[in-house]
């Protein structure tokens, strides 16, 4: 018998990893601050809860997926929050990206109640989410790790275990920082190829039959290159999620200046958009009218 989840946050990522997780049989209780994020899931066979503590109560497993550490904080501390529903005995995996601090925090107020706590952050985009594709860093018991597989084999194709609880989070917002400061990269040559008057298309084109070639070109390049970004990873939570590396850097004495220059540009962008764009849009730092 597979084991009831519960799943909080129905964003650009958590729609469709519930999604995979009905249509491998789970069952599946949802709650999102926007409830009508819910209605094609609950046409699909999930069920609706009242709040993040009814949503905890029934499962085996709880998944959390939202934007920022204040609103975890809010779904797991806030009022009707989940931490009172979850059961002695279940495994709370929490696939936001947050700071290391924040998860070893959820994971004592998780032991203070007998519940497994595993920091589980994802890459691969929509796209992943939507394929079922995902990648998982986990921090925390490799036994809990073990006990979700088959909760993570519907979500992802490959999990690490990578140490105690906040290793997790740590990895992610290393590999975040390369993803960042690539497209800024990127988008930098773009600007001096156009500005020398040639076209994007011919870097591009160089870029992907050289050591330079990265898998982020073939979705971040099209982007760069039309000029249109339409949000798989939003500027605003790269940007957090820069914020979150730089801090981390500040509390363990490592320094990392291109990413505080990364951060710099991504926050100019950010403060002139007037929509939710992508994080290639970091481009329009070199980009005319």
């Amino acid at each position: 018998m597979k084991p009831n989840v519960g799943f909080i946050g129905l964003g650009l990522m958590g729609r469709p990893m519930v999604a995979n997780l009905l249509k491998a049989g789970f069952p599946v209780a949802v709650w999102n601050r926007t409830a009508a994020r819910a209605a094609e899931l609950v046409k699909s066979g999930a069920r609706l809860a009242s709040s993040p503590r009814n949503a905890a109560e029934s499962a085996d497993v709880l998944i959390t997926i939202v934007s920022d550490p204040p609103a975890l904080e809010q779904v797991l501390w806030g009022e009707a929050g989940a931490l009172q529903g979850l059961r002695r005995g279940s495994t709370y995996l929490d696939s936001s990206t947050v700071s290391p601090l924040l998860a070893r925090r959820i994971a004592a107020a998780c032991a203070e109640r007998g519940v497994k706590f595993l920091d589980a952050p994802v890459t691969g985009g929509t796209w992943g989410a939507e394929k079922g594709e995902l990648v998982f860093m986990v921090g925390g018991e490799s036994s809990s790790l073990a006990e979700v597989e088959p909760v993570l084999g519907a979500l992802g194709k490959r999990w690490f275990h990578l140490g105690g609880n906040g290793a997790g989070q740590t990895v992610k917002l290393a590999m975040n920082m390369i993803l960042a400061l690539q497209v800024d990269a990127l988008a930098e040559a773009l600007a001096l190829v156009a500005g020398a008057g040639l076209a994007g298309e011919k870097l591009v084109e160089v870029l992907q039959s050289s050591m330079a070639r990265s898998s982020v070109l073939d979705v971040k390049a099209p982007m760069l290159l039309k000029r249109d970004y339409p949000p798989s990873f939003p500027l605003r939570l790269m940007h957090k999620d820069l914020g979150l590396a730089l801090d981390l850097a500040n509390q363990i004495g490592v320094a990392l200046p291109a990413t505080a220059a990364a951060r710099e540009i991504y926050n100019a962008v950010k403060g002139a958009a007037k929509d939710d764009l992508d994080y290639a849009a970091v481009g329009q730092f070199w980009q005319k009218p």
